[in-house]
């Protein structure tokens, strides 16, 4: 059985939903680095950062990183279809993972913790921090749109690894609500991801 780590609203849905495809065993611990929980200090001994998601799989490895989970799930269990078995069309979707938690996952964090990238500054120094980063952030994902939308990385009918990251990451931090506006071709696609049973069943539970 697997154990994972997360917390509501965090990039442990992403984790859940890759889980309940794969079809595996696994129960879930309350914990992270910004809410008090039961697995806190478990958490803390299995990664130091105390990022969510951690799982741990059979045989105890421990596992981080998001796309690394995703992957190495994928890897596990082939059927899930998680990762496409055509090669190209892998490749396309491994660069899809890798951009979305170097680019987008990553702007999220100092948007949610500017102190952290400017110790010391005043209110209105995080603030231009933030603003900045949003933008930042929200031009990033109009690339996503514009690159990976394709019939060969993007499969809204049939999500794998790439649709479960995307749908989890666009919730933070008024992603959704911009690409809306300014793309909203592939927001209708997230929509249609979102509505998967197994993918919509976690959303609804992280009050999403």
């Amino acid at each position: 059985m697997y154990t994972l780590f997360g917390s509501d609203r965090s990039g442990s849905a992403a984790i859940e939903m890759a889980l309940g495809l794969c079809g595996a065993d696994f129960r879930l611990v309350a914990a992270s680095s910004w809410n008090e929980g039961v697995g806190q200090d478990e958490l803390k001994r299995l990664n130091p950062l105390m990022q969510v998601p951690t799982l741990v799989a059979p045989g105890n490895a421990v596992l981080t990183e998001s796309a690394a989970i995703l992957t190495h799930l994928a890897l596990e269990f082939p059927q899930s279809g998680l990762l496409s078995g055509d090669s190209p069309e892998r490749a396309q979707q491994l660069r899809a993972l890798a951009y979305i938690t170097t680019n987008c996952y990553a702007t999220i964090g100092l948007i949610d913790y500017p102190e952290r990238w400017l110790p010391g500054a005043d209110q209105q120094q995080l603030d231009r921090l933030v603003a900045g980063a949003t933008g930042k952030l929200h031009s990033q994902w109009e690339v996503f749109s514009d690159v990976f939308h394709n019939p060969v990385a993007w499969h809204p009918e049939a999500p794998g690894a790439v649709e479960i990251l995307a749908s989890v990451v666009s919730q933070w931090s008024g992603a959704r609500e911009h690409l809306r506006v300014c793309r909203p071709e592939w927001y209708a696609s997230l929509e249609e991801v979102d509505r998967h049973p197994r993918i919509a069943l976690v959303l609804e539970r992280h009050g999403w």
